[in-house]
């Protein structure tokens, strides 16, 4: 029987390297696992995966043109379950408030609100804004001093 390209077939690992292992498949040809074919995790030594004489379900990856056949291990083994899709989100959720941030005050109430023009409410955030940076700033220098007032030039 010759081996075809995407053909699964069992084999027995014949030798061990460190960038792979050798396998006899059961049409009488030899392959070589990668490394990187063996498993769907991080391998550092092959010899904590298989051994030799192990009987193994490989993949046929690839036939080059000198005949060297590339196998894998982890294409071959079934494809996990299909996980189920997360729950859909509802925005009609209230999100959590993020206390971690001061609240805006703002000097209007809920119905003044409606009646201020764009332009009004403009003002007052620049006014608000201003303020907070200006505390903001007198913060900054009185660090930058030590704590000691404006510093000498």
């Amino acid at each position: 029987m010759a081996v075809e390209k995407s053909a699964i077939l069992k084999g027995k690992v014949t030798g061990i390297t460190k960038f792979g292992a050798f396998v006899a498949l059961e049409t009488g040809d030899s392959g070589m696992v990668h490394i990187s074919e063996i498993s769907t995790s991080y391998i550092s030594e092959i010899k904590d995966h298989l051994t030799e004489g192990q009987e193994v379900t490989v993949k046929v990856l690839n036939i080059d043109d000198k005949g060297r056949i590339n196998l894998s291990i982890k294409q071959a083994m079934p494809s996990p379950a299909p996980q189920r899709p997360r729950p859909q989100k509802s925005f009609s959720q209230p999100r959590p408030q993020n206390n971690s941030r001061p609240a805006f005050k703002n000097s209007a109430s809920s119905e003044e609100k409606g009646k201020d023009s764009f332009e009004d409410m403009l003002s007052r955030f620049k006014q608000e804004s201003d303020s907070r940076l200006a505390d903001i700033r007198a913060s900054a220098d009185g660090k930058r001093s030590g704590g000691r007032g404006r510093s000498r030039k």
